[in-house]
């Protein structure tokens, strides 16, 4: 056998032993047994091979086989670290899971806690502080809403920046295994293993960025319920304070009324003082409810019987009236006159047709004392005629009848539009 032929044949076993399979099966490395075994093969085939040759032919095989085995070496450490990045992705991946749900646990009890503050407005006044508590902690938990938002939109970023620095090393990857590829025919079928490997870790960075945009969508929806809670803590802040400026309002006419009613029993106390004669004889009763007063005297006090002007006795009695009377300018005063049920006589029926005009003469006579003499302002003042359409005793009782045949003076708010008929007695 010629040198060229046994060089060839070294040479198809240097390509065997360049085969990564045969790498594989030999657990990565050449034993030294095999070397030599294949170092003898090679001598026997040479025949007339000399040392020399023998010598460069054996370190043309280590040199092969150092090769080989830092190819192998190379591309295991390629496989360690794609699974190391996936294994990663994979965790990062999970750990976003849970900071979802983690955000969507955070909504649920803003949601709760905004049904309580809507509950806790239907209270009355004693629990508006319990309220203010309520709309704060929605306030907290409206800011650690935003702080989760935001380290979502950190983590998505970080994410992100991840997966670009996950492609830029596949890139990389891929260029060196295009380099391999030029360099190592044999290689070719592990290299298109490689990379469906590549292309599958792609797929999953695709499902990565769909994840991304998922998480992207929940945090758009976690900023509208944001802005819905910011809404709703504006509304209840609103409600609040209308109720806070109601019941201010509130207080000043209970106030009011209070001071009125105060002015109104000072008066009503004057009035006794003035007329304790007459309310001692009972011929003049005073009466307050809240804020009226009702005076209701007999018509001897003021008036003879069947007159329609007050008598002499009758003006010193309105004349001390209207002493008090005159300063009373936060209250309307209706002068009313009633009368009992018999009919006018024969002799007074020219001047008083019915006891209707005898009633509204009587109640006239008196305004008119009140605002000429008395002082009491005319739009303050009214005067009114019921005739015995309003009994206050039975007719058929000279006591009923002489309890009916009377004037009264009734003071009450001047922004009521109607009043009660009566005043219970």
């Amino acid at each position: 056998m010629d040198r060229g032929r046994g060089r060839r044949l070294i040479r198809e076993l240097s390509d065997e032993l360049d085969d990564p399979r045969m790498l594989r099966k030999g657990g990565g490395h050449m034993k030294p047994r095999d070397f030599a075994v294949i170092v003898m093969c090679a001598a026997l085939f040479t025949g007339c091979v000399t040392s020399a040759t023998h010598k460069d032919a054996v370190d043309e095989l280590a040199a092969m086989r150092k090769a080989s085995e830092q190819m192998a070496a190379e591309f295991d450490s390629f496989k360690e670290q794609a699974a190391a990045e996936l294994g990663a992705l994979q965790q990062d991946k999970s750990r976003l899971a849970n900071e979802l749900q983690a955000v969507q646990a955070a909504e649920q009890q803003v949601r709760q806690a905004l049904d309580e503050t809507n509950a806790s407005l239907n209270r009355e006044q004693e629990i508006q502080e319990d309220l203010r508590g309520e709309i704060a902690k929605l306030q907290n938990a409206h800011e650690q809403l935003q702080r989760m938002n935001q380290e979502v939109k950190e983590e998505r970023d970080l994410l992100l920046t991840q997966i670009e620095d996950l492609q830029n090393q596949t890139k990389d990857l891929a260029a060196k295994l295009d380099a391999k590829q030029s360099q190592l025919a044999t290689q070719r079928q592990d290299q298109q293993r490689v990379m469906g490997d590549n292309t599958s870790l792609l797929d999953r960075i695709a499902r990565l960025q769909k994840l991304v945009g998922e998480l992207e969508g929940d945090a758009a929806r976690a900023r509208q319920e944001r802005d819905l809670l910011a809404a709703a803590l504006q509304e209840k802040g609103d409600l609040l304070r209308a109720q806070e400026a109601e019941k201010g309002r509130l207080e000043q006419e209970r106030a009011t009324k209070e001071a009125e009613i105060e002015r109104l029993t000072r008066t009503h106390a004057e009035l006794t003082r003035s007329l304790q004669d007459e309310i001692a004889k009972g011929d003049i009763r005073i009466r307050q409810v809240r804020d009226r007063l009702r005076i209701n005297m007999v018509d001897r006090v003021l008036f003879d019987s069947g007159q329609g002007y007050v008598k002499p006795a009758g003006l010193k009695v309105l004349k001390r009236m209207s002493a008090i009377l005159k300063n009373v300018t936060d209250k309307q005063i209706r002068i009313e006159g009633h009368t009992d049920n018999v009919p006018i006589g024969v002799k007074l029926q020219d001047r008083f047709p019915t006891n209707w005009e005898l009633s509204t003469a009587r109640a006239t006579s008196v305004v008119r004392y009140l605002t000429e003499k008395g002082g009491v302002v005319p739009a303050n003042i009214s005067a009114i005629g019921y005739a015995e359409t309003r009994p206050v005793a039975d007719n058929e009782t000279e006591e009923g009848r002489r309890a009916n045949r009377r004037i009264e003076i009734l003071l009450y708010p001047k922004d009521l539009s109607e009043i009660a008929d009566h005043v219970d007695q």
